[in-house]
């Protein structure tokens, strides 16, 4: 990674204007989309959320889910922006607080989940067709997530000041011997933009799988949810276990 940095993300703000310009948007463009891909795909409680709404509820929910999720991501950048989320670092006892709680949701959670499963499974049980429910746990979920924060904090407020990256030491499938293969400019807004529209991408296209799956296979949906519970399960104790 090759950064170029200023003195805040303030300074890099009053210097979005200047810049790339003609072709060169195309790379940072697609640089900004592929870094959303990385972030929003990797498994983990979020996509946890995601997949349980959809399998559950239909691509609305699996959607609004997701929603929560990147609703969450722009507030922290607004919040890395004006410099406010360094606190929680620069505060070991608020991101203690944030990763135990961020754990105790996710075990209520996954305990909801199990529910599901369970009502799925059995035709004799309804499943609650609240579709803006995954929305707010997705979003609570996020904004307890300490780790979500300290992205913001690197690599976030990297992309935020002027310089350049190269995108595929942050892409698996990429970094294996493709150094300097996309390297673009940091601090424009074409970038940023790019980003949360790779995040876009996925929380409309990963929910359309999992539905297009369910729609095909009957038993998908409990197993999904059941899924999701464990998912939700083992990030919950880890973070009780990280916070005590």
């Amino acid at each position: 990674m090759h950064l170029t940095l200023v003195s805040s993300p303030l300074d890099a703000l009053a210097s979005l204007s200047t810049g790339v310009g003609g072709l060169a948007l195309l790379p940072t463009a697609l640089g900004g989309v592929l870094f959303g891909l990385a972030l929003a795909a990797p498994p983990g409680p979020m996509n946890a959320v995601i997949a349980e709404e959809s399998a559950v509820r239909g691509w609305r929910a699996g959607f609004f889910a997701g929603l929560g999720a990147m609703t969450a991501d722009a507030c922290f950048f607004v919040l890395a922006v004006l410099g406010v989320a360094a606190v929680v670092t620069e505060t070991p006892g608020l991101r203690r607080v944030m990763i135990g709680a961020g754990g105790l949701l996710m075990l209520w959670f996954a305990y909801g989940a199990v529910r599901e499963a369970h009502a799925v499974a059995t035709a004799d049980h309804a499943v609650d067709d609240d579709q803006s429910r995954g929305f707010r746990k997705a979003l609570v979920l996020a904004l307890t997530n300490p780790y979500q924060v300290a992205f913001w904090l690197t690599v976030g407020v990297g992309l935020l000041e002027p310089g350049t990256v190269d995108v595929a030491s942050f892409v698996p499938a990429l970094s294996a011997g493709a150094t300097d293969a996309l390297v673009v400019q940091t601090g424009h807004p074409v970038l940023m933009g790019g980003f949360f529209g790779g995040i876009a991408l996925w929380i409309t296209g990963f929910p359309a799988a999992i539905v297009a799956a369910r729609n095909r296979v009957e038993r998908l949906a409990p197993l999904v949810a059941w899924v999701s519970a464990a998912v939700l399960a083992a990030t919950g104790v880890l973070f009780v276990v990280r916070a005590l």
